[in-house]
């Protein structure tokens, strides 16, 4: 009896883990089966795992596949041709665009100097010159100007970063960060002249009202951000790259920007204050970045 005693848990214990392994099969079974019945499962390889959250959402049924809802079927492929250089011109041009490049820095501080309009659309139109999956170019430009919406800005990522730091980043993040002198305070969004926000457009949306898959949306305004802060440092104007934690979606309603944007990435813009400091950093060698097969 003591025996029998003693087994018995052993016995409720095993039967339990046969119970989980045969209800994990059924799930597994289920799942794939559905995938196969269903055509709107299918893998997606344009979405990144790596880059992929909450807001990567799905197109729902109204996006049935009506045909491809893209560029012209009969779109006219044209001859093309770009400037040739002589390679000590090359050499001479690469090293130019790579030591006015190697200047840009993050600036925090700001000065209020009004900056042409004009230039803002211009680098605009550059950074709108990026590829993008199937050229779906997803990407918005918010450009605020007004101290009022400016201010409204502030006030909501200043509110979010306290509770970031104080919170949600953790102890590790906040220490690292301590170096550059940065905190949640940020002055810099009312005095710039100019606040561009970039949105990625993560569907497009049709005039039938039916979603338009975006592929690679992410990666696609990530390179057009690039392009950006190239065309920024090629005008000599300053910026410094902010992605606000958890502000996305109060930002979104403020600009009254559609369901299907989200925000990627915010730039304050303008020329450098005058009492400007930025942290003395070296960037790695080529060496440690290149590798030569």
């Amino acid at each position: 009896m003591a025996l029998f005693s003693f087994f018995t848990p052993v016995f409720v214990a095993i039967i339990c883990i046969l119970v989980v392994i045969i209800l994990n099969s059924k799930r597994k079974s289920s799942k794939k089966q559905e995938s196969k019945n269903n055509p709107k499962s299918e893998s997606r390889p344009w979405v990144d795992e790596d880059l992929q959250d909450s807001t990567e959402l799905q197109l729902g049924e109204e996006a049935e596949d009506d045909g491809w809802q893209g560029l012209d079927e009969n779109l006219q492929h044209v001859p093309f041709s770009s400037e040739c250089y002589p390679e000590n011109e090359m050499v001479k041009r690469s090293r130019e665009f790579y030591e006015l490049l190697n200047k840009r820095r993050s600036v925090r501080f700001i000065s209020d100097d009004p900056v042409p309009r004009e230039v803002i659309d211009n680098v605009i139109k550059t950074a709108g010159t990026a590829p993008s999956g199937a050229h779906t170019e997803p990407w918005t430009f918010v450009v605020v100007q007004d101290p009022k919406v400016k201010h409204e800005i502030r006030e909501i990522i200043e509110e979010e970063e306290e509770i970031n730091y104080k919170k949600r980043m953790g102890e590790k993040w906040v220490n690292d960060l301590k170096r550059l002198r940065t905190n949640w305070i940020k002055e810099y969004l009312d005095t710039a002249p100019y606040l561009i926000l970039i949105f990625k457009q993560v569907y497009g949306l049709l005039p039938d009202n039916k979603k338009r898959i975006h592929y690679y949306n992410e990666i696609s305004v990530s390179i057009a951000c690039g392009i950006l802060l190239a065309a920024l440092q090629n005008v000599g104007l300053v910026t410094v790259t902010s992605t606000p934690l958890n502000c996305g979606p109060r930002l979104r309603v403020l600009l009254q920007r559609p369901i299907n944007e989200k925000l990627l990435m915010l730039l304050p813009v303008g020329y450098p204050s005058k009492d400007a400091t930025v942290p003395d950093l070296k960037r790695k060698p080529l060496d440690e970045i290149r590798v030569a097969i």
